[in-house]
């Protein structure tokens, strides 16, 4: 079965997360992704959190089906190689803070001559132009920025952050989504090369639903509020008899008479004070009181199985642990299986699901320059005593 992305040549400059993120998806989905590494150590992901054998669990998930090479793009012949990569390609993806690749003479201005049907993806934390485009942005300081964290926790304390580099996950999929939508414009003749400009702050900022709106036609400011959603009432997270939890949506009107029934107070389910979700976000502190002491009582498969039985939304809380023996998430396939020096390790399954070209994974990240040869002698066409001289010099590795 044939890929959407088969045909489609990106080369991934990036390192670390967002842009490294974006190429994954473009390979999970038929891309030939080239990934260009500094010789010493390749991408630093390599060695973040859980290590063996030299090289992280995380690189063998966020590096699959990609073909590492390295370059060192502090020489102009390693800039020089990058360029020849760049002109037989559809896509570049990077990350780098504005101005870096056009220090090495690889800004798409500079390749516009060369390669005019290029798609050139920027991820930075500010964008490419405004007053603070040139400062450095990780991920946590610009989900700070975009609104997203002022959001998060509860009224009265810190912001909270999820134990995730999320920004840069969410700046790497809309990467993917506007180098898709410049290939689509490309093939239908609307445009030739273009660039894809996304900044972290701003993908964040694009989840930030009514939040905008309302400042500008009511002057409200959506403030951190805990487990709970501002202004849809019931939807919440209780603790069960046992220590577990589980999230209970019942916002709906007729969603919410079937949950206070199956929870044994049918007197609520018709209370006129209740009956449409302003009413209920009014009495939001009542509503949680009777749900949170009726959790309490009975342990989380029984909440679930009342729930479930009244065609109530809930679920429970999952750890990594969980989800892996949970059929529904075997069934769905969200875990894949490959093989590290004869040793299996499962990573997660890449979305969306698509029923006539779906993406998959063909081989996990490799070493450091695993790819060195085949590229350089296949796409290239330097001969042995090139790629030698090249070496020796330190230009790869």
């Amino acid at each position: 079965m044939s890929l959407p992305l088969e045909g489609v040549r990106v080369i991934e400059v990036g390192q670390l997360l967002a842009g490294p993120f974006a190429g994954a998806m473009l390979a999970y989905f038929g891309a030939e992704v080239i990934k260009v590494e500094p010789p010493q150590g390749g991408d630093p992901i390599r060695g973040w959190r859980v290590v063996e054998n030299g090289t992280s669990l995380w690189y063998r998930s966020l590096g699959r089906n990609k073909k590492s090479v390295t370059i060192d793009l502090k020489q102009e012949r390693g800039q020089a190689l990058v360029r020849q990569l760049i002109d037989g390609a559809d896509v570049v993806v990077e990350n780098f803070r504005p101005g870096v690749m056009e220090k090495w003479g690889l800004g798409p201005e500079a390749l516009k001559a060369t390669n005019p049907d290029l798609v050139f993806a920027r991820i930075s934390g500010y964008g490419q132009d405004g007053p603070y485009a040139k400062k450095p942005g990780f991920a946590s300081v610009c989900e700070g920025m975009s609104g997203f964290r002022y959001v998060n926790g509860f009224p009265g304390e810190a912001p909270v952050r999820p134990n995730l580099s999320i920004g840069d996950t969410i700046a790497g999929i809309h990467a993917v989504l506007g180098i898709v939508m410049a290939l689509f414009a490309r093939e239908k003749g609307q445009t030739r090369g273009q660039v894809v400009d996304v900044a972290l702050y701003e993908a964040m900022f694009n989840l930030m639903e009514a939040v905008v709106p309302e400042f500008s036609g009511a002057g409200v400011v959506r403030e951190a509020s805990g487990t709970t959603v501002t202004g849809i009432v019931p939807t919440n997270t209780y603790r069960c008899k046992g220590g577990k939890y589980a999230v209970i949506g019942g916002n709906g009107d007729s969603i919410f008479q079937r949950l206070m029934v199956a929870v044994g107070r049918a007197d609520l389910s018709t209370d006129p004070r209740l009956a449409n979700n302003a009413g209920r976000v009014a009495h939001e502190q009542e509503i949680d009181e009777v749900l949170a002491q009726w959790c309490m009582q009975h342990d989380l498969a029984e909440v679930l199985a009342i729930m479930e039985e009244h065609r109530v939304p809930a679920g429970p809380i999952y750890s990594v642990e969980d989800m892996f023996s949970d059929p529904h998430f075997q069934a769905r396939g969200m875990f894949e299986r490959v093989e590290i020096d004869g040793k299996p390790l499962d990573i997660p399954a890449i979305l969306p699901k698509l029923t006539g070209t779906p993406g998959k994974t063909r081989w996990p990240g490799g070493d450091v320059g695993s790819h060195n040869a085949d590229v350089f002698e296949r796409v290239l066409g330097l001969s042995s005593e090139e790629l030698s001289r090249l070496r020796a010099d330190g230009v790869v590795a």
